[in-house]
Formats: structure tokens, sequence, C-alpha cells
């Protein structure tokens, strides 16, 4: 079992102790001796996350409550058994989302009465503009699991505005006299919330679809994974939508990153926003620099959520032998990041020799392109 004790610093631990957290966390058990500081938590599991069970599937979420340092972005984890309805609702907040497994149907409606209907599958993409009223249901064979997230850390699934509490909060005559029929129409309607709920399995698409008289919505709501434009290097690739090529994700960008084994993600900052990540596979090690004499290590796995203050440097690293894959999101309309590497490579050599006590040599071998992973 591993001990904390790095060279003659340290000692061993004869005390009660996880062993199995110890074994999943090694950089934080045993820092490495470049790590210095006090660098706030910049990690939370959704393992460790309150599940909420329902009759159609599960959610959970890992919100500014579970991760202080996670102010700009709030995520939740939810799966859909077949035919499970994720109820008609709305957010204060837009909702960005990725496919995990499965397959769903999602619908929606804009303020000028425009619609819109997808099935989904893994690895797709959608986005709801904030206020929009939307659904997701999962679809055979098994229904699905996805991960959703929101621009705002404090944002939290029990904020949102439900359709079965729309009714249930509304005197009966005001329904009836919105709707235009009797009060006794809405006798039987939920007393409470169904939030998740076992619904009937909806058949072919088109056997959905219901004609708009304004049509349906000027910009897709969904990304197809197919439509992504992947970067290849040798050391993984990585996909970025954003507003170049997902024009109604004015509020979320995204990196769609896999770091093969015995790579990373260069060392890098992000100008313009805060990281938050979710990983999906493998695992991995990062440092993150937050300036005042101050670094910090932690260890991923799949479930696991990172997170990293605007402009605070840092890497990805694979410490497994598989493939390692996780999701950067930002509070942005665009993704950017400043490499390392490149900064080097652009400015004139004496003077990053004479900050660095570095040869020619060695700097020449800097890249003026963009590794994005080594």
């Amino acid at each position: 079992m591993p001990k904390p004790i790095r060279a003659a610093k340290g000692g061993t631990d004869i005390g009660p102790r996880d062993q199995t957290r110890d074994t999943e966390n090694p950089d934080i058990l045993v820092p490495p001796s470049t790590d210095k500081g006090l660098v706030p938590n910049l990690r939370f599991s959704f393992a460790d996350a309150h599940m909420n069970l329902q009759d159609g599937g599960w959610s959970r979420e890992v919100t500014q409550r579970e991760l202080p340092t996670a102010t700009e972005i709030a995520g939740v984890n939810m799966r859909l058994k077949t035919g499970g309805v994720r109820e008609l609702h709305w957010h204060k907040q837009a909702e960005w989302s990725i496919m995990l497994a499965g397959n769903a149907r999602i619908t929606a409606v804009d303020n000028d009465g425009k619609n819109f209907i997808a099935d989904v599958q893994s690895g797709d993409l959608w986005y709801f503009p904030a206020g929009i009223p939307h659904s997701i249901q999962g679809l055979g064979p098994d229904g699905c699991e996805f991960l959703l997230a929101f621009p705002d850390g404090s944002f939290s699934e029990s904020s949102t505005f439900l359709l079965s509490e729309v009714f249930a909060r509304t005197p009966k005559a005001i329904l009836a006299k919105n709707f235009g029929v009797p009060e006794n129409a809405f006798a039987r309607i939920p007393k409470e919330q169904l939030f998740i709920f076992d619904a009937p399995v909806p058949g072919p698409i088109g056997s959905d679809a219901i004609p708009s008289p304004q049509g349906t919505v000027p910009l897709s709501m969904v990304a197809r994974a197919e439509d992504q434009r992947v970067t290849k290097t040798s050391g993984g690739t990585v996909r970025i939508i954003d507003t170049r090529n997902f024009p109604i994700a004015t509020e979320i960008a995204a990196a769609i990153v896999e770091v093969a084994p015995k790579s990373m993600r260069e060392i890098h900052w992000h100008p313009n926003a805060d990281e938050w990540q979710y990983y999906i596979s493998g695992t991995g090690r990062m440092t993150v620099f937050a300036s005042r004499d101050s670094s910090r290590t932690f260890d991923f796995r799949a479930g696991d959520v990172g997170y990293v203050p605007k402009s605070m440097s840092h890497y990805v690293e694979n410490t497994g032998q598989d493939t390692l894959k996780y999701i950067e999101l930002f509070h942005s309309n665009r993704f950017e990041d400043v490499s390392l590497n490149q900064w080097l490579a652009l400015t004139p050599a004496l003077l990053v020799k004479s900050h660095l006590a570095l040869d020619q040599g060695t700097v020449d071998h800097f890249s003026r392109e963009k590794k994005v992973i080594v």
C-alpha cells in the first residue's frame, strides 16, 4: 500500500486510513516535490454526489455546494431508462449536454413558437438556451446516460421550472380559463413534481413531429458526433465545439480530449474563462499552478470533476494503460487556450535563455505551433 513518504520526508500511516482512497489519489498522499503553498480543492467525484432515484431513472449533481471553487459551471449526470422522461421543463440557465451512452429523443419550443425534435445518440451534443422549454426521453434498447452542464456554479436541478409543478401550483379555474376547457379537465393532474418518470416509449421520430405554423428553430440544437471536426496528433485527439461550429451554444464552449497512454495535454492556460472538466474514461494527473508560488497535483478517474480557475497553468497527463478521455467546458462562446510551448517558441530566444538558463538547442526544439497533446 502507498505510504506518505517521499525520500526522507513523511512517515508511515499507523492510524485509521482509507486504503482505497489513498491508492486512487497517490499525488495527494505523496505530493510531488514541486507542489507548494495552499491551493484549494479542485476535484470532486460524481461517485460522492447524492443520488436522486426516480421511477424513470436517476440523477446526481456537482455544483458549487460540492466543489466551492467551481463558480462558473455546475454539472448533472443523469440516467433515463427506456421510456424514462426528464419531464418538460425550463431553466434560468442555458443547458449544454453530451450523450455518454444510449439513445434519447429531445424536444424544444423557442419564444417564437418554432419547435425542434431530434433523436440523439452517444457522442452527440445538444444545447437549449436559457428559458427555452424542453424534454428528454430515453429510447430503446436501454435508455441513455448523459452529462448536463449549466453556466452557473450555483445551479441545481431542484431549481428547475417543471411542467407538473406549473399546473399543480396554478388554480384550476385559471388553468381552465387559460386553455379554454372545463375546470374538471384538470381533475387528475399530478399534485407533485414528476421530475423523472416512466412513460410509453415513443414510435419513430416522424410520428412525434408536430408542424409549427412558425416553422422550426433557425439554429440546430444538436451537434452530431460525426460532424465534429477532430484534430489528431501523435498523442491523441481533440474536438473543439463552440459558436464557430455550434452557433446556438453561446454560453458554453467545449473541448473533447483523448490522450493516449504516455502522453499528456500540453501545459497551457485559458485566458477567457474557468475550466470545468468531466472525466469519461482512463486515469490522469493534473498539476495546477495558481501563482503566488503555489501549485497542487490531483489524480482523476472516470466520473470525476476537475476545475481550473481562469489563467492558471496546468497539464493533464495520462497515468494509465488505456486512453484517457475527458471534457473541458467553459462559460464562454469561444474556446481559447495559451500554449506554454508556443509562447516560448515565438519569444526572442535570447530573452528565453536569459530567464531559464537554457541552451540554444533546447530553445530551438520549442514548437511555434500548438502541440495540444504531446
